[in-house]
């Protein structure tokens, strides 16, 4: 059997030979000076499905197949031969297996433990480089193609449902997906599983939990994301939100040697990671999706030992004490030496009394491929006149029937790129309209009609659409600080420079130096990204905050 993805046989050689490259005789043998050699036999498993951690084998000779099992039998994935090696992203993002490792034919493996293989990567750059490519590229195949241990029952009419699969996706964590508006045999479906459609969304993990509309965090434990994290260990620093500040400061303070742990109420990537292409990135000149961005950065992040907890939202910081400890919506304090508060902005809601009834039924605040299935050959709004409503639009356009852009001003030169103003303005299915505002929504299970008014002339019109991307302004997650540090008039951290005298006072700055760069009102307690006042609004500027940050923090924890 062919060493490549049974279920994806129109895969491209190139793709296969990246997802699965040969190691050399040499480099074999310079991976087993890290492990074990181990004699295997005809049947032994390797890994089983669901197994944490997942160490990792080379294959020396004979074979070794990747099983999927389920409900319906078993599927063979992939068979490896001499050379080739097990694994994917749950090995280093410290998951459970999603499959079995099965010996298909006897002979000899090298074998070395999750721990093992995180420090040979990191001293050995090209092996490692070559592995973390093939483990990013087979779990790329995997999400595409839904094969994992996740069976998501529920509907296009369900805002529940698309939260599930708004976690799920932006988590990386690969699911099929059943649509009951779609499929064929509902009752039988429903029968088969013993839940009636009031019960939707449904989750199906590993094979035999049944989930009914649960919650992040519920769908976080469920899965084993946050297995072996300890929140009472004292931490070098604590890294609150996961965007690109975050996960920046991450895998520079986990490189460093610092012990790291990342706290993320949602997913990683933060407002970027649901952006559908990021084209001024450095490093990027074909662009790159925020969720690419976002996942290659967490694996990075954990490849290096940095540890991020999901679905944990912080919920309070005690600032009387030294460590801080950064309360959590579920579990002890985690106790910390330094804290990095990256925890970013959401968009701005409009106060409109209604609005709540749409939230993922017609009212979205991304843009990624789930949202725009969801509209394709309709007519959709867009607002905002930043990059991200930019580059919402430009997307939108491949999928939609027309696209409008709704903005208050008189245009776009001041908020939004060039580059995109440009596309904007050649794109025949875009329609910029300026100087309007959203008035009201209407519709029953889902939306199905917008009402906006022409600033100028005072006069409202009514349009049948049903999709509406909100993208505008930006509100900082500071309500859980409670205060704890010194905010500016609209609710963004104030740090360093311009932090006066009067507010280092009332803070009681108890140190005869200024706050550092980024240092905000509390000692040892920074602020990066989207959250800090006076941020360039940008991911380079975010990543490159999360980095100077772990230089200050370096210097508070030799003070």
């Amino acid at each position: 059997m062919a060493d490549s993805l049974q279920v994806t046989p129109r895969v491209s050689a190139s793709h296969q030979a990246l997802m699965f490259p040969t190691l050399t005789p040499e480099q074999i043998e310079e991976i087993a000076r890290h492990g074990d050699v181990r004699t295997v036999a005809a049947g032994d498993v390797l890994i089983e499905m669901g197994d944490t951690p997942v160490p990792f084998f080379v294959v020396r000779s004979g074979k070794v197949q990747i099983v999927r099992p389920s409900i319906d039998g078993e599927t063979v994935v992939v068979v490896h031969g001499p050379g080739k090696f097990t694994g994917e992203a749950s090995l280093f993002l410290g998951r459970r297996s999603l499959t079995r490792a099965q010996v298909a034919e006897p002979g000899e493996v090298v074998e070395l433990s999750r721990e093992a293989l995180l420090n040979f990567v990191q001293s050995d750059a090209d092996i490692g480089q070559l592995l973390m490519r093939a483990f990013i590229y087979r779990r790329i195949e995997l999400v595409a193609h839904g094969f994992g241990d996740v069976a998501l029952i529920g509907s296009t009419h369900s805002a529940e449902t698309l939260r599930i699969k708004q976690f799920l996706t932006r988590n990386g964590h690969p699911f099929a997906y059943i649509d009951l508006d779609r499929a064929p045999d509902i009752q039988d479906l429903l029968d088969r599983f013993h839940f009636a459609v009031a019960d939707i969304p449904v989750l199906i993990c590993c094979g035999n939990m049944v989930l009914h509309n649960p919650g992040n965090r519920q769908i976080a434990e469920a899965l084993g994301f946050n297995e072996g994290i300890d929140q009472t260990q004292v931490r070098d620093v604590v890294i609150i939100g996961a965007g690109p500040a975050g996960l920046a400061a991450a895998v520079y303070g986990a490189s460093e040697g610092l012990d790291v742990l990342v706290i993320e109420a949602h997913a990683p990537g933060g407002q970027a990671g649901a952006s559908s292409r990021i084209e001024n990135y450095l490093g990027f000149p074909t662009g790159i999706s925020g969720s690419d961005l976002a996942g290659r950065a967490y694996a990075q992040a954990q490849k290096f030992g940095a540890q991020v907890a999901i679905a944990k939202g912080a919920v309070r910081l005690a600032c009387d004490r030294e460590p801080y400890n950064v309360q959590t919506d579920e579990g002890p304090a985690v106790p910390a030496r330094a804290v990095i508060i990256a925890t970013g902005a959401r968009y701005r809601k409009l106060a409109l009394e209604n609005l709540p009834q749409f939230d993922g039924v017609g009212v979205y605040y991304g843009a990624t491929q789930m949202e725009a299935q969801l509209c394709g050959g309709e007519d959709v709004i867009v607002v905002g006149g930043g990059n991200s409503a930019g580059q919402a639009a430009v997307f939108l356009a491949a999928h939609a029937r027309r696209v409008h852009i709704f903005v208050r001003g008189t245009g776009l030169a001041d908020s939004m790129s060039r580059y995109l103003i440009q596309r904007i303005e050649q794109h025949e299915s875009i329609a910029l309209r300026t100087q309007v505002e959203i008035v009201g929504l209407e519709g029953g299970d889902h939306l199905e009609r917008v009402r906006w008014r022409d600033k100028r002339t005072a006069a409202i019109e009514t349009g049948d659409i049903r999709h509406l991307f909100m993208m505008t302004g930006a509100t900082p997650n500071t309500a859980w600080l409670q205060r704890c540090v010194a905010l500016d008039d609209n609710g963004f951290v104030k740090t360093g420079a311009d932090l006066s005298d009067d507010e280092l006072a009332a803070a009681r700055w108890p140190l005869a130096r200024r706050p550092h760069l980024l240092e905000t009102s509390l000692p040892g307690v920074f602020a990066v990204g989207d959250v800090r006042s006076g941020n360039v609004k940008r991911v380079a500027s975010a990543v490159g905050e999360g980095s100077i940050a772990i230089a200050f923090v370096h210097q508070v924890l030799h003070q």
